[in-house]
Order: C-alpha cells, then sequence, then structure tokens
C-alpha cells in the first residue's frame, strides 16, 4: 500500500484497514474461493483473514484528451458497457488481446481489473504534420471503416497529414516518411515494390522505375521507394547530353529508342533534361568551333541518325557544332595552310576523285605540290606529306636533294630553293672521326693526340653519361651541305669517289663538300718519343713548324745517351697550280714519323763510329753535319729536303743529352761536380778578400761617428740639467699654491653639501609623515565604509529572510486552508469515533486501573446505550496509562 494515499496508525503489512482514496482501487484475493476482485475507493476496507491485497491502493489510469494507452487481456463488456463476471465473481477476460483506451467523454480515470496489464503507460498521440505520413502495416485482418476498405495481414497503407492518427490494436506503425521536395529542374525516382497504381493512374509492376517532374512536395505511396532525387541539365549552345539507351523505349520527345541506341541532346531539342530512368548519361559533350582559318576531318560522320561508316567528312569554318555518338576527329582541328611565296605543300592522293583546282583526275600514289601565295584545304581523299619552305642560301651555304625518281643526289649553293614533290633533303653521312675533327680548330687543336681504340670506347661511355663531348652536344645539320674552313698556309685533300679524282685545296679557303666528296684523312705520329697514329686532322699545315723527338744513340766505346731534339720544318710548294707538286704534300701519310725515323737513322749512323768525349765536346757539330750533310767547302748545309713530299728540315735544336746507362752517367757526374767545386772555391777566395777589405773601411767610419755622436749627447745633456732646474723651482711654488686653494675649496663644498643634504632630510621626514598620516585617513575611511556596508548586508538579509519565511508560513496556511487544518486539528478524536462505530460497539466505559468504578449511574447509560451514545470518561482522555474497555 502506498503511504502516502494510506493514513493507518498501524504498518500497511500487519494492519488490517486499508484506506483507499478517491480514484485509487486495490485488487483484493479471497484466498478460500482464489478469486481476485476490485475494491474502488473512497472507502476503507478492513481485511479479513482469509484475504490478500494483492496489488494497491494504486492510483487510477487517468487518460487526458489527444492521449491514449493500451491494456492487454482486457476484461469482457456487454452492450451496456459493464463487466461481465463469471459464476465465481471472477472477471472475465479477452486473454493475449490489446485494448487501445482513449480519452473517456468525461474524462474519468479507470481502474485495471484483476487480469489487465498495462502494456504502454499513458503516451501522447501521434500528429502527423503536412508533407508527411505514416506508413502503416495491418498485423490482423479487419476492415478499415475509415477507407471502407477490408485489409488484409501485411497490407501497408500510408496515414497522411496533417491529422492525428488514432492506433488500433490491428495496425503497426512502420515509419515516418516525409515528403520529397522536387525543386525546378529536378525529378525524383521512384521504385515500386510491387505491382501498384501510382497517384497518376498508372499501373506500376514490382521493380519498375519512374520520374516524377512536378514541381512541389511528392509524398510516395507505401509501396514506393525513392530511388534518388535527380538534377536536370541545363543544355547551352556549348554543351549537349551524349547518352545512351539502357531498354527500348519511348524517350520524352515522343521517339523510339533501341536498346544501346546513343544519340545527343542538345539545345535545339530542350533548354533542360532529365535522364530516364532507361537512359544513360556517357559524357557532356562541349561544342566543337571552327574558326574562318580551321577546318576539321570527321571519321564515321552520321547521316540520318545512321554512321557511315569508313568515310570521311570535311568542315570548314567558320561553324560551331557537336561531334555525334560515333563520330570523332581524324586530327582534331586543323588550321587551314596559309602558304606564302615561299611556301608550299606536297599532297598525295590516297582515293581517286577529281582535283577541281587542278582541272585533272588524281589517281591514288600521285604526289603534287600546291605552290603558295595561297590559301589550301586538302580533301578527304588526300593527305599533307609535308609543308615545304623555301630555303633561302647564302654564296657558302648549300643543301643536298635528291630526286625520289632517278635517286641522283646533287647539291644546291648559293640561292633560294624549294623542294619539289619529287625531291627531297638527302642526309650526308660522314665518319666519326671525320665529324669530331670537324667541330676542331685545326689551329688551335693541331697538336691534340688522337685516343686510341679502348680509351675512345670509354670516352664515348663516359661522354654518354657525363655529356661534356663537344660532339655530343653539337650536333650537325647532315642535309646541309659540309663546309670546312681551311686555315692560312694549309692544305686539304678532297677525293671524289664518282668521278674518282682528288683535289687539293689551298688556305685560307672555304671547302664545301659534294655529294661524292670526302676528306682525306691524314694520321700523323706523336708524343714524345713519336708513336703513329696519335694525331688525326684533315687540314695539312705548311709550316713553318716544329716537332720534338728522343732518339737513343751509342757512341764508339758503347756510351749509350739519349737525346732530345726539335725540328724545325716546313713545306716547300713552289708552285700551288702545279696540280703534281701539290699532289706530292699527300704522298706521304705520316710525313711526320717519316722525317723522324730518316733523321733518326742519320744520327746513329754518325755517332756510332765517335768517341764519348769526342761527341760530349762536339755534339751540336757532328749532330748537324749527320742530317744537314756537307757541302764542298766541307760547311754543314742550311737544309735537308724530303723529295717525296717536298719536306724541309731547316734546323736542329739539341735540348737535352742524357746517359742512358747508369755509370756512365755516374762518371759524368763527378766530372761535373769537380768542375764546380773548383769554381766555387776559387769564386769563394776572392769573396773573402773583397770583404775583409770592405770591414776595415765600416769599422774606421763607425769610430768616427761615434766620437762625434758623444760630442752631441754632451751639449744636450747641459740644455737637459738646465731645463730640470727651472722645472723644479716653478714646481715647488706651483705645489704649495695649488695645495692651499685645493684645501678652501675642499671646506667649502663639504659645508655647502652638509646644509643640502640636512634641508633635504628634512624635506623627506615631512613627506614620509604627511603620506604615512594620508595613508592612515584613507585606510580608516575605506574600512568605516566596508562596515557599514556590511551591516546593511547584514540587515537586509535578515528581513528578506523574516519576509520570505513569514510568506512562506502565509502560503502554506493559504494552500492548506482553514477547513483542513481544522480536520488535521481534530483528526485524533474523530479517528477514534469512527474506529469504535466500525466495531460495532453500542455502548463502553473506559477507565484506568487506579480509579474505582462508579455503577450508580451505568443503567441509565445502558439507556443511553440503545440509543447509539457512547459514554466516555472524561479522565480517560488524559490518561496515558493501559486502558480498560467493556462491552455490553
Amino acid at each position: 500500500m502506498n503511504p502516502s494515499t494510506s493514513s493507518t496508525t498501524a504498518s500497511s503489512s500487519k494492519s488490517p484497514v486499508y484506506r483507499i482514496p478517491p480514484y485509487h482501487y486495490i485488487h483484493v484475493l479471497d484466498q478460500n474461493t482464489n478469486v481476485t476482485r476490485l475494491e474502488i475507493g473512497p472507502k476503507t476496507f478492513i481485511k479479513q483473514d482469509n484475504e490478500t491485497v494483492t496489488i494497491g491502493p494504486e492510483k487510477m489510469i487517468t487518460v487526458p484528451p489527444r492521449h491514449y494507452c493500451v491494456v492487454e487481456s482486457p476484461v469482457v463488456r456487454n452492450e451496456a458497457g459493464e463487466v461481465v463476471f463469471d459464476k465465481n465473481g471472477q472477471a472475465k477476460l479477452i486473454h493475449a488481446d490489446l485494448d487501445i483506451r482513449l480519452a473517456q467523454p468525461d474524462q474519468a480515470p479507470f481502474p485495471l481489473y484483476p487480469g489487465e496489464v498495462l502494456r504502454q503507460p499513458v503516451t501522447p498521440l501521434k500528429v502527423v504534420p503536412a508533407n508527411s505520413a505514416l506508413r502503416l502495416k495491418a498485423v490482423l485482418d479487419f476492415d478499415d471503416e475509415t477507407a471502407k476498405e477490408q485489409r488484409k495481414a501485411g497490407d501497408e497503407w500510408l496515414f497522411e497529414g496533417p491529422a492525428t492518427y488514432i492506433p488500433r490494436k490491428e495496425v503497426s506503425v512502420e515509419e515516418q516518411i516525409r515528403a520529397t521536395v522536387i525543386g525546378s529542374n529536378q525529378a525524383i525516382r521512384l521504385c515500386a515494390k510491387k505491382e501498384i497504381t501510382d497517384r497518376t493512374g498508372q499501373r506500376r509492376v514490382t521493380g519498375e522505375e519512374w520520374l516524377v517532374k512536378k514541381t512541389g512536395a511528392y509524398l510516395p505511396l507505401a509501396y514506393e521507394t525513392v530511388v534518388s532525387v535527380e538534377n536536370a541539365y541545363v543544355l547551352t549552345d556549348k554543351k549537349a547530353l551524349h547518352l545512351r539507351a539502357l531498354k527500348t523505349f519511348t524517350d520524352d520527345f515522343g521517339k523510339e529508342r533501341l536498346n544501346g541506341e546513343e544519340w545527343l541532346v542538345t539545345h535545339v531539342d530542350t533548354e533542360t533534361h532529365t535522364l530516364n530512368v532507361y537512359e544513360q548519361l556517357v559524357a557532356v559533350v562541349d561544342v566543337i568551333t571552327l574558326t574562318s582559318r580551321q577546318y576539321c576531318v570527321i571519321l564515321d560522320p552520321v547521316a540520318d541518325g545512321k554512321p557511315q561508316l569508313g568515310k570521311k567528312k570535311l568542315v570548314v569554318g567558320e561553324k560551331s557544332f557537336f561531334l555525334q555518338p560515333g563520330e570523332k576527329l581524324e586530327n582534331g582541328i586543323q588550321d587551314v595552310y596559309i602558304l606564302g611565296e615561299d611556301e608550299g605543300v606536297i599532297i598525295k592522293c590516297i582515293e581517286t576523285f577529281n582535283d577541281e583546282q587542278a582541272g585533272a583526275t588524281r589517281n591514288p600514289g600521285d604526289r603534287w605540290m600546291i605552290r603558295g601565295p595561297t590559301e589550301y584545304i586538302p580533301p578527304t581523299q588526300v593527305e599533307v606529306v609535308t609543308r615545304q619552305k623555301a630555303l633561302p642560301l647564302d654564296e657558302n651555304e648549300g643543301i643536298y636533294v635528291r630526286d625520289i625518281k632517278t635517286g641522283r643526289v646533287r647539291a644546291v649553293i648559293g640561292e633560294t630553293y624549294m623542294l619539289t614533290h619529287n625531291e627531297e633533303l638527302w642526309q650526308k653521312e660522314l665518319p666519326k672521326q671525320v665529324e669530331d675533327l670537324l667541330t676542331r680548330d685545326p689551329l688551335a687543336e693541331r697538336n691534340v693526340p688522337n685516343r686510341n681504340q679502348g680509351a675512345d670506347k670509354s670516352q664515348q661511355s663516359t661522354t654518354t653519361s657525363g655529356g661534356s663531348s663537344k660532339s655530343s652536344t653539337t650536333k650537325r645539320d647532315k642535309s646541309k651541305l659540309i663546309t670546312y674552313r681551311v686555315p692560312h698556309n694549309a692544305c686539304v685533300q678532297i677525293y671524289d669517289y664518282k668521278a674518282k679524282k682528288a683535289r687539293i685545296v689551298f688556305g685560307p679557303e672555304l671547302v664545301m663538300l659534294g655529294p661524292d666528296e670526302q676528306f682525306t684523312l691524314l694520321s700523323l705520329s706523336g708524343t714524345i718519343p713519336k708513336k703513329p697514329n696519335q694525331i688525326h686532322t684533315l687540314c695539312l699545315l705548311l709550316g713553318p713548324d716544329f716537332f720534338t723527338d728522343v732518339i737513343v744513340i751509342e757512341t764508339a766505346d758503347h756510351a749509350r745517351l739519349s737525346l732530345q731534339l726539335s725540328y724545325n720544318w716546313h713545306f716547300a710548294v713552289s708552285d700551288m697550280t702545279d696540280e703534281k707538286e701539290a699532289s706530292k704534300l699527300f704522298s706521304v701519310p705520316d710525313f711526320v714519323g717519316d722525317a723522324a725515323k730518316a733523321i733518326a737513322s742519320r744520327i746513329r749512323g754518325a755517332v756510332a763510329g765517335t768517341q764519348f768525349d769526342d761527341f760530349h765536346k762536339n755534339s751540336a757539330h757532328i749532330i748537324r753535319s749527320s742530317v744537314f750533310g756537307l757541302d764542298e767547302n766541307k760547311q754543314v748545309r742550311s737544309q735537308f729536303v724530303f723529295p717525296q713530299n717536298n719536306l724541309v728540315i731547316t734546323s736542329i735544336d739539341i735540348q737535352s743529352v742524357e746517359p742512358v746507362d747508369q755509370r756512365t752517367r755516374d762518371a759524368l757526374q763527378k766530372s761535373v761536380q769537380l768542375a764546380i767545386e773548383i769554381t766555387t772555391n776559387s769564386q769563394e777566395a776572392a769573396a773573402k778578400h773583397e770583404a775583409s777589405r770592405r770591414e776595415q773601411e765600416a769599422k774606421g767610419l763607425l769610430e768616427r761617428q761615434r766620437i762625434k755622436d758623444e760630442a752631441e749627447a754632451e751639449d744636450v745633456r747641459k740644455s737637459l740639467l738646465e731645463l730640470q732646474a727651472l722645472s723644479a723651482a716653478v714646481e715647488s711654488t706651483g705645489q704649495a699654491k695649488a695645495e692651499a686653494q685645493s684645501r678652501a675649496e675642499s671646506h667649502r663644498i663639504e659645508g655647502e653639501a652638509a646644509v643640502e643634504q640636512a634641508r633635504l632630510k628634512a624635506e623627506a621626514t615631512r613627506i614620509e609623515a604627511e603620506a604615512e598620516l594620508s595613508r592612515l585617513k584613507l585606510a580608516r575611511e575605506a574600512e568605516i565604509k566596508f562596515v557599514r556596508e556590511q551591516n546593511e548586508l547584514e540587515i537586509s538579509k535578515k528581513g528578506e529572510m523574516s519576509r520570505i519565511e513569514t510568506d512562506k508560513f502565509k502560503f502554506q496556511v493559504e494552500a492548506i486552508g482553514p477547513a483542513t487544518i481544522q480536520a488535521i486539528a481534530t483528526s485524533g478524536p474523530d479517528t477514534q469515533v469512527k474506529l469504535l462505530q466500525a466495531l460495532g460497539i453500542q455502548s463502553m466505559l473506559v477507565t484506568d486501573g487506579n480509579s474505582p468504578i462508579n455503577l450508580m449511574g451505568f443503567g441509565q447509560g445502558l439507556l443511553g446505550g440503545l440509543n447509539g451514545n457512547t459514554h466516555r470518561n472524561p479522565r480517560a482522555s488524559t490518561s496515558s496509562n493501559r486502558y480498560h474497555v467493556e462491552e455490553n
């Protein structure tokens, strides 16, 4: 029993009295009959020994307006609305059933009968707003009076707002659906979950999809599913839609589309387009715009909606168009060929057609040239092989041209030339060594030794990785005429392999190679001593120049010596126009090695019959005479001539003579050291004598200078002593005067400082006293202000608290009311009277055990008891001892 609704003096578990307030109830179980009955307040229920209160007191269920609750296993009611009981007095129940109870007309609360269960507490009714709906599902078969339709279990339908949904036990709420807002240029895609009739009255099969394009809010039906919201594509004159049909259907424009068919939708068809459920967007196609100087070729053009496979279509600007599905541009947008006077294009026919411009029929394979000035747009039956431009060539410039019909190659030099349709540029190949030498300076790099084969390969790999080689960085245009500048006093040999004739060109001259001509490559000896094939060059320097060689000779007494010789040489060419004389220059491939060997042979032969001492003394004469030879007067000639190539050696410079044998080198070194030592000793003796003479002269000059310096020092010392005496006198007088002045000034400064210090201390004391006084005054004022405000706050707080307590008591008294206070005051005696009346006592006498009983008026009490009056001993009400109760 709820303590808040019970006012019994004993506990709820032991007291048999239950006070049931108004609108409360209890369930009482009769243990003899096992029947539970309902007791409704207001009343005081006294439980018998064979009864048990199973539930209560419980408050009745009140259903406010626009609320409901669900009761499980409700009681059975008759046509008058009264509860039906069985023969045992137990309320009949509809087991496992549900009863949805709404607000009663008089809003009266109702109790729960034994067996009834409150499945769902009081809940507000569901309010369905506008543009929303509840998707309902039937769990039992029933007749829907609202829709005048019979519902089967499993059926689904919508309860659309705005409205208040009143639940039924046969219906379950699956979900709340909100309407989808369809904006402008939008549509929603719906899918049918079963065969239905949509809102437009059209039959839909299971799985079918369709679009709703009407602007506004759309609420899908129970068996409709919103797949997506489709946005419309805005079509302009620059964009179009490439679509593909997913099945055969009729599009929005009334045209039947086959499965897999592709087409374009442009701004001519509609301004905006929403994709149909059977349409697939392949791509958004941009417009192709051609200017008046552009054209394009379309492959597989579309005519009447059908692609013409294998055909081509020429489109010339100015024009804007969209490529239809299946069409593509052959080479994109191309510019019209605008040919100047020095330009042309070579055309090749790939399909037979009539050339209206030339008035002739062109067959496949024909080639011709269109020359400027003109504008040319090639038709689809031709292809442009190349575009030619006239090449302006100076007197020293040229190109190699090859006739593709005859194969003849010629050089065009010193004119502006444009290739015809039967000509092409020919690339002249040169050996790799010649390619490298063409980039070299024949004078500055004439003595650069050539790499051997192994070094050449390693250098080539280094050049490939590092990119530091000049030949790798500078590439020659092989179609241009090869030119070579022959320096002064040099010549180049060029051989024509077609005419089988060589020509020699003397510098300074510019050599231009013909198509069948090649340079003669010279391979000369180099390094010291000379080794063959060390220097490669194209031009032959005529000198004068020199080269150095090291040869080993052996004297008659078997002393081996190493000579380093330098030869001056030049080529003697008397007449450069004489081809026979000029051809001798290149008759010896390696003139350096040949000359070095010939001279070394002569020197070795001459030295072989000479002793070492004689050769050491007369080496220059022996070598020159052996090379140049002696004339009739036994004089050394001035030059040595090689008649094979007119090479002339004019002089020989002996740079060094070193013994090869170690013993000879040691003996020669000893003799040289002995000669050097003798010369050194003689030079040392002469130097010592000269040094002794110069030392005596210096000593005399030094002594004379010392005496002169002493005399001058004595004069200076005398002047110094005089100045010192004068300075001492002045110093003694000035010091006494300065000390007196300084003491007086010091006393004056000390007095002034003491006076100023005393004044400042007095001022500081005054300032400190005033500051302390001001601080104390402010502190006292702040403290008084703080105490005053604190007292005022305390007074205000006490007043407010007393007012609150007064108001609280006043409100409590007003809330309880005078009648309630009176009832509380008299509740004790009234309760006792009602308790005695409930026990059925007609008369009673109450007294304590310590007082005697007066029975004189007992008879009159009995008569009064018949009238239902009760006499109470006044003393009994005030006694706190044990009571003695007598019953008649």
